[in-house]
């Protein structure tokens, strides 16, 4: 049988930076060449990045992608490199389509291109365009009808992009028609939590279906709210793995695989049916090599070890921070250390991001600050390394109360915006990017106050329920500990009651449920998407239920205004849950005490703040 010994370069692109991804491309076949590599692929969209968004709509960022790929295609070649057949993503458009009310400007395609000697071999456009979730790309393309089949040292290679194999008889199913030997994925699928054995499933169940060994190779990085995590991967037709790189790192992925011959005629170039839904599929096939190569011994390929819940989530929530960042152009970051165990998390993954000398912590007590809390965040400062300085609020905050004579909830909230200026003028001063460091319950429930704990550039814990910060940050100081390091995070940090110390003896609890019962009702109405009579049904009391769900409902406004954070859950907020800001739509829940009129809008306190009611 032939062989062919396949390269997955696992990249981390820039969106827009169009020769820096090419260099990129170039870097990774001239090192998949050095492995005697006959084939390497890059990700979806590698040499745009991903997601574009609107740019795709763009006809001068249209232009620049084709005008790329050709060019890259003669740069490898001029290097050298032109034997080795290589496969990347890219923007592609229909330039000769008439405009059509309904199809996005220019017809964009998310594409994929073989390149070979100089040139383009071939082309495929993506056929499923995924519009869920974070998806919108029936906004950006236009779906392709065409199955490219090339063969590369007598095996026949078809190509598909990423949702095409999440399509039950999709493409996948023309290559079994199409007598393919490999099927090739190329991706950008953001990361979310169990995502990864979905993947694993779902590529062995598209290899049953072409009837071939497939090879399945993905973006890794970070991108605004989306992390991308690698796990690239091949498995045999019969669904064996055969090699996996790891999760969250730059990797190059090799695979010797020996491939049934191609049998089918080099011009049969046909149309075919394709179930379920009818639509007709041509097969466009190309050859670049029909003689198999020499012969060699295969070397044995990586499987990487798969990591734990907390290490995969931490991983993920450390590479979209420091991507982030290092794309953006910022240095340095700087946060507010309350002493509590959301800004002790938070800092701890910056630490780990971008290192510790690049880390500004600031305490800024105020005068209900509790002596446990600022040294706990000295404890932490000293523990992790970061710099570490103390501005005291309570001048400034009796500076504004002299003119404003403000009480209750809004003293509260004007403590948690003298914090969030302050931060925002270091910010300013020095170039640094604030961290607003509350997690996904407190945003859930409006638990934070605009302009005050909610300000800054990027929010790392916006996506991480509070059980799970708690869960994230033992994890993170037994690793410490099995290093033999100093755990970064202070015990006391973690087991003390939350408060947000902006009145005396305050408690979290004093607003909010138990944060054990506030996630769990969070996860069947965000997550799952429940109503209340759902939730009532799963066990839990009526009063509460209806409680939580108008405060979540009443919260939007706060939501829309918050920074954005990695996604690491199924449902985040932002890309994922999109409700109307201006909405009188409100669960009640069966049982609970009848109501003559909707509760007053009236937001509690955050850690290290307050919250503004509308």
């Amino acid at each position: 049988m032939p062989q062919l010994r396949i390269a997955l370069a696992q990249v981390n692109p820039v969106v827009g930076a169009v020769t820096a991804n090419a260099q990129l491309v170039v870097d990774s076949v001239r090192a998949a060449t050095g492995q005697g590599a006959h084939l390497v692929a890059l990700p979806e969209l590698a040499l745009t990045g991903y997601p574009v968004e609107d740019l795709a709509l763009r006809k001068t960022f249209q232009a620049a992608s084709r005008r790329q790929l050709d060019a890259l295609a003669v740069r490898l070649a001029d290097e050298g490199l032109g034997d080795t057949v290589v496969v990347v993503g890219y923007l592609d458009a229909l330039t000769d389509a008439v405009p059509q009310l309904g199809k996005p400007a220019g017809c964009p395609q998310n594409s994929a291109a073989f390149l070979h000697g100089g040139r383009v071999v071939a082309r495929y456009a993506k056929h499923h365009l995924p519009n869920y979730g974070v998806f919108d790309e029936y906004r950006y393309f236009v779906p392709g009808n065409s199955l490219a089949v090339v063969r590369v040292h007598g095996v026949d290679v078809a190509l598909v992009i990423c949702e095409d194999l999440w399509q039950d008889g999709g493409p996948a199913a023309v290559a079994r028609e199409a007598r393919a030997g490999l099927l090739l994925v190329v991706n950008a699928s953001p990361y979310e939590r169990n995502k990864d054995d979905a993947r694993v499933e779902l590529l062995r169940r598209r290899a049953a279906e072409a009837g071939c060994a497939a090879a399945y190779v993905n973006m890794v990085g970070g991108q605004d709210e989306l992390v991308f995590d690698g796990d690239s991967m091949a498995v045999s037709a019969e669904g064996t793995i055969l090699a996996r790189a790891p999760q969250f790192e730059e990797a190059m992925l090799y695979v010797d695989l020996e491939l049934p011959a191609a049998t089918a005629s080099e011009d049969d170039t046909r149309s075919h049916l394709e179930a379920p839904d009818g639509s007709r599929v041509r097969i466009e096939r190309s050859v670049v090599s029909a003689e198999p190569a020499p012969a060699y011994d295969p070397a044995p390929a990586p499987v990487a070890e798969r990591t734990a819940d907390e290490a995969e989530v931490y991983g993920a929530l450390v590479l979209g921070l420091r991507d982030y960042v290092r794309k953006n152009g910022f240095r340095s970051v700087a946060l507010g250390l309350s002493g509590g165990i959301d800004s002790a998390l938070t800092a701890a993954i910056a630490c780990d991001a971008i290192g510790a000398d690049n880390v500004h912590g600031v305490s800024l007590p105020s005068r209900y600050s509790s002596d446990h809390s600022k040294g706990d965040a000295a404890d932490l400062a000293e523990r992790t390394g970061v710099h570490y300085s103390t501005v005291a609020i309570a001048p400034m905050v009796d500076a504004f109360m002299g003119e404003l004579e403000l009480t209750g909830l809004a003293e509260e909230n004007l403590q948690a915006r003298v914090r969030g200026t302050t931060l925002m003028g270091l910010s300013n001063q020095h170039g640094h990017l604030v961290l607003a460091t509350g997690n996904k319950s407190e945003l859930a429930v409006g638990y934070s106050t605009l302009y005050g704990d909610a300000v800054g550039g990027y929010a790392p814990l916006k996506d991480v329920p509070k059980t799970l910060v708690w869960g994230l940050s033992r994890w993170r100081n037994r690793v410490a500990e099995e290093r033999g390091e100093r755990p970064p995070i202070p015990e006391s940090s973690i087991t003390k009651e939350p408060s947000a110390e902006l009145r005396p003896d305050q408690r979290d609890t004093d607003s909010l449920p138990d944060y054990t019962l506030l996630d769990a009702v969070l996860d069947l109405y965000v997550e799952q998407d429940l109503g209340v009579a759902d939730i009532v049904a799963a066990g839990f009391d009526p009063d509460l239920v209806e409680r939580i769900l108008r405060m979540v409902d009443a919260a939007e406004y706060k939501r829309r205004q918050y920074p954005p954070g990695p996604k690491i859950s199924a449902r985040n907020f932002g890309r994922d849950r999109r409700l109307p800001i201006t909405s009188r739509w409100r669960e009640t829940a069966p049982g609970a005490h009848a109501r003559t009129e909707p509760p007053a809008v009236t937001s509690p306190p955050g850690e290290g703040s307050a919250v503004t009611g509308p």
